[in-house]
């Protein structure tokens, strides 16, 4: 059956009025037979004081079933935020992840704006290999055109975060990552109203506030908040200012039966200072090579979520959300070498390139599941459906104003270099089965069936409209399997391997001029995740060791071929495969702890050997052998160890990262370039204090010292957006932060 039948058969599937009459009529009857409430009644009990130690950072574990998923066998975390002593106002991913293993932090976008992380050897660029959640709701802006997670609300609505490692792909989607999702804070439903106000500042202009409401009335719960940063950055010409909005609303016909609402929106504005070379960053790493780059993603993220109890053992949850909004940029997009500087024959600086992407990607997930019991093995069977249909609208190199403010005016309107379309829908099929053997054994199949297409049509200018034109098929039949054995209620071991994909983006696709094209049988990458650990406590002990293997095939890059008549050109095409593998430990120890006195130290640490097991690329000449080379980007080292005090109503950790160096590119060059596009990226290691004072149960205060000793680093050399080159990570910085909940 071919793709486009399938997807019509699942769409007349969801549309046909039987299925919404069905759930109207559920809707109806639950109405009807939801008990009245009880008449309030008073009763007075006796004051109860408890007294104990507050947890702070206590890395946590998902249940084996968590509501429509399953993580039985599965590495996974869960960070509470309110136990993070942390730069919460910039969001400070080093800080926030110090005790995930194996989390490499990428600092692009300036403090605050963008959270770029990755695991296991894979691409931190907008943590573009994970599928990222949010409440449980997809946010990557276009799974399947650009991945990237553009919509960025503050860390200070964030309760906790969960991190699944990429043996979860099946239940997920098309990453080999796995899953984060940031889930938000909840309205406090004992009140029919309550308020939090979380404010900073900070060096180099910081200024944030979060402001947030909640409540419930009647079997209406609400929940909403505001949020505004300004900060003038550590570099040159690196301004930023970003707001955010929130506002969810949830009605529970009954205790089985409720109908969510979520309505988000973040937008920054990033004045992107310019890239580096390595003599500019030794010189002052604050220096800027451009004044009149400007940076924006615009992203409204809405979703309605119908959860429904069908039974004591059957749960079902429909989500429908949309990605909508714009990621657009101005800007002289250059080598760092290339000055941007005022033209003698024209007293005018240069034009500026304007791209805007245009995203409107719709997501509907049903999900289901059940537990039962068949004979002594119970199981619990997790299933679903999920559609997607996106369209990415890539308008490029528009000629831009001579200015120095941000503006996306053309100076011809609707003038563009490059105006496309990245048109795909795609039909996933998955189904998770945990099979509990003994009490303490279990073993997790499952599969995911991936069928779609994508049709890429629009035009370029510099190349015929013959050339353009591509389409892409996605079919993926996927296979994993875990296990898990629980020592006793605290300690389990566990494993898995499942297989993974990762489409074909917009970028791979798109020829850089006249003498590139893209390959019209481009492959999506494939390949699958593989890891073993134990996990748990014991006394004073807290840990977590795991080894891994990640395979990733059919990698993108560029070859140089020749046409019948000896005439040279690059071809973007699938280039050679990966294997990464390593290991991941997380310890940490408790000197201390006593009723309102804890001491503990931890490292979180993490090796890993990336290399390309087979391949070729061009190096601007011909085409070179990378077999055996490391992967870019990719630390053998990222270790982060501290120590954490804890006593009545003060708390402090002091954090030190050590993180080795890596390559920018897969040649693996040593000696920087003149332009500071390739090179090795050195290791450094960092200091972070932060300490967190609860003066009350409704007020606290925060104080945050990153970068203490003010060392000057970078964590990349990125080979496109922001710019090729060197982006110095921040210097030394302070941030006081009050919160207030009432």
């Amino acid at each position: 059956m071919q793709s486009h039948t399938i997807y019509q058969y699942f769409i007349e599937i969801l549309t046909m009025r039987k299925i919404y009459t069905f759930l109207f009529l559920i809707l109806y009857s639950e109405l009807l037979i939801a008990q009245k409430l009880k008449s309030d009644t008073t009763q007075h009990l006796n004051e109860v004081e408890v007294i104990g130690v507050r947890e702070r950072i206590q890395i946590e574990r998902l249940p084996d079933v968590h509501g429509t998923y399953l993580t039985a066998g599965k590495k996974n975390e869960v960070v509470q935020l309110g136990g993070v002593n942390a730069n919460i106002a910039e969001r400070n991913a080093r800080q926030i992840f110090a005790k995930i293993p194996g989390i490499f932090v990428y600092d692009m976008d300036g403090s605050g704006n963008q959270i770029n992380v990755s695991t296991r050897g894979l691409d931190p660029h907008r943590s573009w290999e994970f599928n990222i959640r949010y409440n449980g709701v997809l946010g990557n802006t276009d799974m399947y055109g650009y991945p990237a997670s553009h919509y960025n609300p503050p860390a200070e609505s964030f309760e906790r975060v969960e991190i699944v490692r990429g043996t979860g792909s099946l239940q997920y989607g098309a990453q080999f990552g796995g899953m984060i999702n940031y889930v938000n804070k909840q309205a406090d439903t004992t009140k029919r109203f309550s308020f939090e106000s979380v404010n900073s500042v900070g060096s180099f202009g910081l200024l944030s506030s979060y402001n947030a409401v909640g409540g419930r009335v009647g079997k209406l719960t609400y929940y909403a908040y505001y949020h505004r940063r300004n900060s003038n950055g550590y570099r040159q010409n690196s301004r930023s200012e970003a707001a955010s909005q929130f506002v969810k609303l949830q009605y529970d016909f009954s205790s089985k039966l409720s109908l969510k609402a979520e309505f988000g929106h973040t937008d920054y504005v990033y004045q992107i200072p310019g890239p580096l070379t390595d003599s500019m960053f030794y010189d002052n790493p604050r220096m800027s090579t451009r004044a009149r780059n400007y940076y924006e993603p615009d992203i409204y993220l809405p979703s309605v979520t119908l959860h429904w109890q069908m039974g004591p053992r059957t749960l079902l949850k429909w989500t429908n959300s949309m990605v909508l909004g714009f990621r657009n940029s101005a800007m002289i997009d250059a080598f760092a070498t290339v000055k941007d500087a005022i033209e003698p024959s024209t007293g005018q600086y240069k034009n500026r390139q304007v791209d805007i992407d245009k995203f409107n990607s719709f997501t509907s997930e049903l999900r289901l599941s059940h537990q039962y019991q068949t004979g002594r093995i119970r199981g619990v069977l997790v299933g679903g459906i999920q559609l997607m249909n996106n369209d990415l609208n890539r308008k490029q190199m528009g000629k831009g104003s001579t200015g120095s403010d941000y503006d996306l005016t053309l100076i011809v309107p609707n003038d563009w270099g490059r105006d496309m379309h990245f048109r795909t829908k795609n039909v996933a099929l998955f189904v998770e089965n945990v099979l509990y053997i003994t009490p303490k054994l279990s073993i997790s199949p499952g599969f995911r069936l991936e069928n779609g297409q994508t049709d890429f049509t629009g035009y370029i200018r510099y190349l015929k409209p013959e050339v353009v034109p591509n389409r892409i098929p996605h079919q993926f039949p996927l296979f994993g399997i875990s296990a898990q054995f629980r020592i006793d209620k605290d300690n389990r071991f566990y494993g898995g391997w499942s297989q993974a994909y990762r489409p074909v983006i917009l970028k791979d696709i798109i020829p850089a001029s006249v003498l590139e094209r893209a390959d019209k049988n481009l492959k999506d990458a494939e390949g699958y995740n593989a890891e073993i650990g134990l996990s748990g406590r014991k006394g004073k002990i807290h840990y977590d060791l795991s080894a891994f293997f990640v395979q990733y095939n059919n990698r993108l890059g560029s070859l140089i071929l020749n046409d019948p008549d000896g005439t040279a050109y690059v071809f973007r095409t699938n280039i050679g495969d990966s294997r990464t593998k390593g290991v991941e430990v997380y310890v940490e120890y408790e000197f201390i702890r006593r009723n309102k006195t804890r001491l503990s130290a931890f490292t979180s640490t993490a090796y890993m050997d990336a290399r390309y097991v087979s391949g070729s690329v061009t190096n601007g000449k011909e085409n070179q052998s990378i077999k055996g080379n490391k992967v870019e980007s990719v630390p053998e080292w990222t270790s982060r160890n501290g120590i954490e005090f804890t006593c009545h109503w003060l708390s402090a950790t002091l954090l030190y990262s050590n993180v080795s160096k890596s390559f920018a590119d897969a040649f693996n060059t040593v000696a920087a370039t003149a332009n500071g596009a390739k090179g090795v990226v050195p290791s450094y290691r960092l200091v972070d204090l932060n300490t967190t004072f609860h003066l009350t149960n409704r007020y606290t205060f925060r104080l945050s010292v990153n970068n203490l000793m003010n060392k000057s680093y970078f964590t990349k050399r990125p080979t496109f957006y922001p710019g090729p080159g060197i982006w110095p990570s921040d210097g030394r910085s302070i941030v006081a932060t009050v919160g207030v909940n009432i």
